[in-house]
């Protein structure tokens, strides 16, 4: 009898609507870490989801699941393209957790790592996805371009229709405009039935319309309010202020 998964043609998504312990999640880091305790309660079922909190609070980890759930490469990239990178080491958590999956299938997609993305752009400009005419990633190399221009280069020509789109803090690598911009991308491809998960601090790409938004700590995954996140009342409260917050940072040095 033919899986689930096999049946699946390929249309909008959402494609993964959450995710479900394999088996049972081991001890010490990551499953200690709340957010990831929790993921079950995670649900991915909108075109955008996206995972706010402080460092440490997990959100890669469970980026990095989920891709990994899904069938990308653990060091990112295209998705059909498992195994043509050097490999990396196994996920904390490979195989730990399945995917539950949507009604259809992408098309295409793409697990964007900032930390990985130079091996990925080297691959790309090597010749193993970069067409004749350079029409896949916008027809210039992106080893000579600057590592923003690269990543906006990429979600400009690969973030398209019907396609699920993996993206562990892409703003790392992005001014605001920059962030602004990508924001767009995420937005028109997202109407035109693909599907994001993305972790990042960014206060720009946590604005997407129309997304879910979880906040990560201690207290788990707890879906949030955009006026309510962290991230958003920190950085309008510094931009407001500036002087009170460096007086405080630098209280100690006096």
């Amino acid at each position: 009898m033919a899986r689930a998964k096999e049946r699946r043609e390929p249309g909008p998504g959402p494609y993964i609507l959450g995710l479900r312990w394999a088996e049972e999640p081991g001890n010490g880091f990551p499953f200690d870490v709340p957010a990831v305790a929790a993921v079950e309660g995670l649900r991915l079922d909108r075109p955008v989801t996206l995972l706010a909190g402080d460092n440490g609070s997990g959100k890669s980890t469970l980026v990095e699941a989920i891709a990994q759930a899904i069938g990308f490469a653990a060091e990112g990239g295209e998705l059909e393209r498992l195994g043509e990178l050097p490999a990396v080491p196994p996920a904390v958590m490979d195989e730990t957790l399945a995917p539950i999956l949507g009604r259809t299938k992408p098309r295409n997609g793409y697990f964007l790592r900032a930390e990985s993305f130079f091996n990925v752009a080297a691959f790309v400009d090597g010749g193993g996805r970069f067409a004749p005419d350079g029409s896949l990633y916008g027809g210039v190399p992106l080893h000579e371009q600057s590592h923003g221009q690269s990543f906006l280069a990429l979600a400009a020509n690969r973030f398209g229709r019907d396609g699920i789109y993996v993206l562990d803090e892409p703003e790392a690598a992005l001014s605001v405009t920059g962030a602004i911009a990508l924001l767009a991308i995420v937005a028109r491809a997202a109407r035109a039935g693909s599907q994001f998960v993305i972790a990042t601090h960014s206060p720009v790409i946590l604005a997407c319309p129309g997304a879910r938004v979880y906040e990560l700590g201690d207290h788990g995954l707890v879906e949030t309010a955009y006026d309510d996140l962290e991230a958003v009342q920190l950085t309008r409260a510094f931009l407001q202020a500036p002087e009170r917050f460096l007086r405080a940072a630098l209280a100690d040095d006096e």
